[in-house]
């Protein structure tokens, strides 16, 4: 939200500067965070990330969270990349709440009916280094992907092994 406003006194015609911060408390599911939104002297800056009177954690910054987390990010990598973008500390609980949004979507998908027949079928594995019990572990993730009659991929399904 820094960013708007300085972009916002850039393009003002008369002079305006900031005037500090606005504390409003945010609500979320798993409980209320204090978020600090940038003012500029005139009163003309309206944030875009964060509106005006806006008191609800949004469809878009879960959309943010869940898209960092589906790149791989870490909680605190997580946490660390919302308070530099919205300016806001977010808990585990907030960000556990809005990752297991997507529980029921992966078990749907999980049980979902495949085609009886895929005329062709790729397995493929991506190797990973990923930290377990304070220790890095080498894990394969293999990739099914099938071609259905009508010539469409179809990813089939996604399973991770342990490497010794």
């Amino acid at each position: 939200m820094n960013a708007e406003l300085e972009e916002h006194l850039a393009g003002e015609d008369r002079p305006n500067r900031k005037n500090g911060h606005t504390s409003k408390t945010m609500k979320s599911p798993t409980g209320s965070f204090e978020l600090q939104t940038p003012r500029d002297r005139a009163g003309t800056f309206e944030p875009k990330i964060v509106k005006k009177h806006q008191t609800q954690l949004t469809d878009e910054l879960e959309r943010k969270i869940i898209a960092l987390f589906a790149l791989g990010n870490s909680y605190q990598d997580i946490r660390t990349h919302i308070a530099e973008i919205y300016g806001m500390e977010l808990s585990n609980g907030t960000i556990n709440t809005v990752t297991d949004k997507l529980l029921p979507e992966l078990q749907a998908w999980r049980e979902r009916d495949l085609e009886a027949v895929y005329p062709i079928v790729w397995l493929d594995a991506i190797h990973y280094k990923i930290k377990e019990n304070g220790r890095y572990t080498s894990k394969a993730i293999y990739t099914i992907l099938g071609l259905n009659i009508e010539g469409k991929k179809e990813l089939l399904g996604l399973y991770a092994r342990r490497e010794g």
